[in-house]
């Protein structure tokens, strides 16, 4: 049995993954029992690298397969959990190549609702994760 040390934060590790549609808005879900949007992804399983539990979600929760080799690493950045108190993550972000249809996309797994969403408008959004509006965004606008 573990147990939690008054005023420390537990860390997860995650993979993300960065999806575009043809107009160039950014895929956002949305997980069953949570309020926040944020990339398609999730926990690395014991022995599985950055790249290949990105690869592995995306299959799990929007039906996307994408190998692992093909993901393009966007940045490492760790911040507050969205959906886990007294929790951070350091999250791997990765970008998936080409574009994908509304179509070839399904909710799978724990995800509750898609949302494409174009990030020029994200200020528009109040339930997107902190990683997404506290580093991923700001980086995807300045390039």
């Amino acid at each position: 049995m573990s147990a939690r040390i008054e005023g420390v934060k537990t860390v997860l590790k995650v993979s993300a993954v960065c999806i575009y549609d043809p107009t160039g808005r950014l895929l956002t879900v949305r997980k069953s029992g949570t309020t926040k949007f944020m990339h398609p992804g999730g926990k690395p399983e014991v022995g599985e690298s950055a790249a290949e539990a990105g690869s592995r979600e995306l299959s799990e929760e929007v039906g996307i397969n994408v190998a692992p080799a093909d993901l393009e690493l966007l940045g490492v950045w760790t911040g507050t959990a969205a959906n886990e108190s007294n929790t951070d993550i350091e999250a791997t972000v990765f970008t998936a190549p080409g574009t994908w249809d509304a179509e070839s996309i399904r909710p799978t797994a724990e995800i509750a609702e898609l949302r494409w969403m174009d990030i020029s408008r994200a200020a528009d959004h109040d339930d997107l994760a902190p990683l997404l509006t506290e580093y991923v965004l700001p980086r995807l606008l300045a390039s």
